[in-house]
């Protein structure tokens, strides 16, 4: 269990640095899913790539992307010094851990992780091993699922044959590094993911929706929309335009075992909300 937030910001945004106020409080409010590790990758202008597997660095700057991580919260991560670099970029990406695969002593499981050319995060837990040998895929550097997913994504294989063929809980954000304008948000099966608008068009996430209502009380973002992505959705986020194709995504009878941890932080209403439109089908070998 995770969480993640994140920014895509719109060109032309009058107030750059309320939506980094904003991303700066997801974080914070992100430590109530995770507090063994926090990670953040901001971009910049694309360049030449040489670290496409996970790091063990707490802080490397590649194909035009910084990513910052290292143990504990996210309040223990996050530095003032990084504020510069968060109020220049287009897109940044959050993520806060309690791990379900892979040491949380070690950063090369902490998230965000880069792989091939992408930048991602991940929350929930899938048969990573079933994926693997689905699309013949390298070993892993680290030992989390999440890594294995990014592998699948970077080898080139669409998006939604990747993401039907996951067998568990799944929420991503990830961009690819060649292509920093464009924004991709899942939601396979259980792990919440919200989406939101302010009021300049700034797009941000959040695994609770709860968050952006407290963001409003405590910063000058307004947010115009807040929404909870359907399971089964794979959403493309570029200058401005939404698009969306959906997919089938499956649990496992254990995934459903779980809500408190699934929907950890949810108040009744938001939980019973997206408790009433789940789409997944549950099996204990993934059929896709």
């Amino acid at each position: 269990m995770c969480g993640l937030f994140g920014l895509l910001r719109a060109s032309g945004a009058r107030h750059p640095e309320w939506a980094s106020d904003a991303f700066v409080a997801l974080g914070m409010l992100a430590e109530e899913r995770g507090v063994e590790s926090a990670g953040v990758a901001l971009f910049g202008r694309p360049g030449a790539m040489n670290v496409v597997t996970p790091t063990i660095q707490g802080d490397v700057t590649d194909g035009g992307c910084r990513v910052v991580k290292g143990r504990g919260r996210f309040t223990a991560v996050w530095r003032s010094d990084l504020l510069a670099d968060l109020d220049r970029a287009p897109v940044a990406l959050g993520h806060t851990r309690w791990a379900t695969q892979g040491s949380p002593d070690q950063l090369v499981n902490a998230g965000p992780l880069l792989v091939g050319s992408l930048a991602g995060t991940h929350n929930g837990d899938v048969e990573a091993a079933d994926l693997r040998t689905r699309f013949a895929l390298p070993p892993a550097i680290g030992a989390t699922d999440s890594e294995v997913i990014y592998q699948a994504l970077a080898a080139g294989h669409r998006p939604v044959e990747v993401l039907s063929a996951l067998h568990g809980r799944t929420a991503l954000a990830w961009v690819d590094r060649a292509d920093p304008g464009r924004l991709h948000l899942a939601r396979a099966a259980l792990s919440p993911l919200c989406v939101a608008m302010d009021g300049e068009r700034n797009i941000y996430w959040a695994s609770n929706p709860a968050w952006f209502r407290t963001l409003e009380r405590g910063t000058r973002v307004r947010f115009q929309s807040a929404v909870l992505i359907r399971e089964g959705t794979h959403l493309t986020i570029e200058d401005g335009v939404m698009r969306s194709e959906t997919f089938v995504p499956t649990a496992r009878p254990g995934d459903l075992r779980m809500p408190d941890k699934v929907w950890l932080g949810f108040d009744a209403a938001d939980r019973e909300r997206d408790f009433a439109q789940r789409r997944h089908r549950v099996s204990a070998v993934c059929a896709a």
